[in-house]
Order: C-alpha cells, then sequence, then structure tokens
C-alpha cells in the first residue's frame, strides 16, 4: 500500500492511478489528518448484453413477464364496479 500526501498526490497522479489500476492501493494523507483512498470503480453489470445502447421495440423482450390476468378487475376494487 502506498501512502502519500495531497501536495505529493498532486505531482504523482498519473503515477499513482497506473498504480491504482495495477491492483495497488493508495492512501492519501490529508492536511487534517483524514485519509483518502484511491480505487478503480467497476462498469456497472450489463443485463442484456444483446441490448445495443439506446431504447427500441423489443429491447426489453425476456426481462419481464406480464402475467396473463393482468387486464382482470382487481379483487380489492370489485365492490366499486358494480
Amino acid at each position: 500500500m502506498t501512502q502519500v500526501t495531497i501536495p505529493e498526490a498532486q505531482q504523482r497522479l498519473p503515477e499513482l492511478l497506473a498504480a491504482v489500476e495495477g491492483g495497488e492501493s493508495v492512501m492519501i494523507q490529508g492536511e487534517n489528518g483524514r485519509t483518502f483512498t484511491l480505487a478503480v470503480q467497476p462498469h456497472p453489470p450489463i443485463i442484456n448484453p444483446d441490448w445495443p445502447g439506446y431504447p427500441h421495440a423489443g429491447s426489453c423482450q425476456g426481462l419481464f413477464v406480464v402475467p396473463d390476468d393482468f387486464d382482470e378487475p382487481l379483487e380489492e376494487l370489485r365492490e366499486y364496479m358494480e
């Protein structure tokens, strides 16, 4: 693990980012005693790899199922529908 101060981190930022990308931990010590950790942010998971990245008809096909009784009246509201 590499520990540096804020001024040192400002001078060595490209080097520190390369180290973090390589799997090393880098902690930056603030003037008031607080510490900051540099970390690589992972890419969000791709839910549907076949999705081209923009909405179009059918792009959510297979992600959820609409029940057969979707259009049926709700039992809780039956007394109001008579």
